[in-house]
């Protein structure tokens, strides 16, 4: 046998299932002699019923099916006479908003002549949202409450599921704290949007606890509240969300008894409202008698708690202050910060807030012209006022001056967006005809000093049909062509340009390593290195005779001795020169090398 708990913490411990109300509708049946009960089969009857409330009265917060077992209750709570009882009518619940109550004395006969058409034996109980729902829980019927929450919903506009909701989570909470005697839950009550009557599918359901604490010996508050809190608010919640089936968010407050009176007493706002505005869904004698004395100003706030809050008021100038510091700091790292991402856009490093304004003058103002001296001065006001507040020279500033420099800050946001893209504008054109020049010189250097059309052809037949370098390099110095062009009309994104830049680099090197080939070919195969006297020297082959190239001059071998040459004719000797694999020395050439120049040697 289950041994019941001697206190609320040894309650803690104990893990008892959902209890379900004796209220709900999932799968009940009618007591005594009255037959098993169909909903669903009952539901489709009352379509039309329900359609034609709705449309006659649009504002119907929620229609409803009472559960059978709740009947006899309601028929005893609202006298109804004893012929209308024994035709064991089914009950439906209208909730209607509390500005309709003008009119009930017209609603009630259109809702009884309706229910009278739809040809079923049907009892309309009409409640308003605010007053007369709630004033069951104020006269502690709360299973009249539990009822209507677990009804089933013919018409809903959320109301119905949030109080639902709500519902399941109380009876989760007293199943657990309240067994037999032992009773730990003071109130449950809820507040918000639904106790207003405005609740729908997308509300929250705000609810609060008190528990009582009064037994509690060996557990500090704070563990107790931790305890409570894992419970109630994590994992019970998420299971009556479960059970529930709505989308409501459960917001649920847990209190201790003697904290809550407490805060009371120090006239917490939030304890206040909560008295006002909450209704009990249960309640042990707490909840209801506060309400009361509340109602006829009974509960006062402690001297202490008036001292309290006129401290508070003291306090308001101070900070106020401190606000309208932070304001100022909040602008000038709006400030701030993007001008130094603009530095970094321009290539240059982020200056430091000492050196920003002089070197944003320098770089966006002077140079790039992109930047006017009156957009420096606002940069200029605000590191000033910086550099004062951090140094505790600026103790205060006044709101007028906030706003007139919050003015000031989104003019100067503004033109750093419109900055932006000139720059990105500015960057983009330097950057393509950096590209263009760094790929067309390296076809110069190739082909020769062409025109851009010219080198473009040499560059497909010699490179790309000779399959020298792969066929995607043609679109890209295709691409590099435009680029400029792009740029100027403004239709080049970012992302194109770097991919553009990329695909550039690709060719470069393709163009670099082809050049470099050529040259080693052309050149470095035609070279011979010999030592004579002490001395170094190259022997250099070309179509135009053979050159001895010394350190600090050259030489041709013209018929059968050496004579002086210049780095001229050397040169247009290897430009005109024809590419080859191999290279001879005639043996003439040798016999002239060595009767010039004495005994010598070869390296290669």
């Amino acid at each position: 046998m289950e041994k019941k708990p001697e206190s609320l913490a040894d309650s803690l411990g104990t893990a008892r299932k959902y209890t379900a109300n004796p209220l709900d509708t999932n799968g009940i049946q009618k007591q005594g002699s009255q037959e098993s009960f169909d909903f669903n089969k009952l539901k489709k009857k009352l379509e039309d019923f329900k359609k034609k409330i709705v449309k006659k009265f649009p504002f119907t917060i929620c229609l409803s099916i009472l559960p059978p077992n709740s009947f006899p209750m309601f028929e005893e709570d609202e006298g109804m006479p004893k012929e209308e009882v024994e035709k064991k009518p089914v009950h439906v619940m209208m909730i209607m908003p509390e500005e309709q109550y003008k009119n009930l004395s017209k609603i009630k006969p259109e809702v009884v002549k309706l229910a009278k058409e739809s040809g079923e034996n049907l009892w309309v109980h009409i409640k308003t949202s605010e007053v007369d729902l709630w004033n069951y829980g104020l006269d502690s019927k709360y299973e009249f409450i539990d009822a209507v929450a677990v009804s089933f919903p013919l018409h809903d506009k959320g109301f119905l599921g949030a109080l639902r909701v709500a519902s399941i989570h109380k009876n989760l909470v007293l199943n657990w704290l309240n067994v037999g005697r032992t009773r730990y839950v003071a109130t449950y009550a809820i507040g918000g949007s639904l106790v207003r009557g405005t609740a729908d599918e997308t509300s929250d359901v705000d609810t609060f606890v008190i528990i009582d604490d009064t037994d509690v010996k060996r557990m500090s508050r704070v563990e107790l509240l931790e305890k409570l809190r894992g419970k109630i608010v994590y994992e019970y919640v998420k299971e009556a969300s479960a059970m529930a089936g709505v989308k409501n968010i459960l917001n649920v407050q847990v209190y201790l008894l003697t904290d809550f009176w407490q805060s009371v007493k120090d006239a917490q706002p939030v304890m206040f409202t909560f008295i006002r505005d909450g209704i009990p869904l249960f309640d042990q004698g707490t909840f209801i008698p506060w309400k009361r004395l509340l109602q006829m100003g009974r509960i006062k706030p402690s001297p202490e708690a008036i001292d309290l809050y006129m401290k508070e008021g003291d306090r308001t100038d101070d900070l106020i202050k401190r606000r309208l510091l932070d304001a100022m700091v909040d602008i000038y790292f709006g400030v701030v910060t993007p001008t130094q991402a603009m530095m970094m856009l321009s290539g240059n490093a982020p200056p430091i807030p000492k050196t920003i304004v002089s070197e944003v003058k320098k770089v966006l103002v002077d140079k790039e012209k992109l930047m006017t001296e009156k957009d420096l001065k606002t940069l200029e006001k605000v590191v000033k006022l910086y550099k004062d507040y951090e140094h505790g020279k600026l103790k205060a500033i006044p709101g007028k001056e906030i706003d007139s420099l919050l003015i000031e800050f989104k003019a100067y946001s503004k033109k750093m967006k419109e900055l932006r893209d000139n720059l990105e504008k500015r960057m983009q054109e330097h950057q393509a005809e950096k590209i263009r020049e760094e790929i067309f010189g390296l076809m110069k250097k190739i082909f020769g000093n062409k025109g851009q059309e010219a080198l473009l052809k040499d560059f497909e037949d010699e490179m790309i049909k000779k399959g020298k370098v792969p066929e995607r390099m043609l679109a890209i110095a295709n691409d590099v062509v435009k680029l400029k062009g792009k740029v100027k009309s403004k239709k080049l994104t970012q992302s194109e340009m770097q991919r553009i830049t990329r695909d550039a680099s690709d060719l470069a090197d393709a163009l670099t390593e082809y050049s470099q080939r050529k040259e080693l070919i052309s050149v470095e195969r035609g070279i011979m290195q010999i030592s004579y006297q002490g001395k170094g020297a190259k022997i250099v082959t070309t179509d135009s005779g053979v050159f001895v190239v010394e350190k600090e001059k050259i030489r041709k071998i013209s018929k059968d001795k050496l004579v002086d040459s210049d780095k001229k004719e050397f040169e247009e000797a290897l430009k005109n020169t024809k590419e080859r694999l191999t290279f001879n020395i005639p043996s003439k050439a040798l016999e002239v090398l060595k009767k010039e120049l004495g005994e010598f040697v070869v390296s290669f």
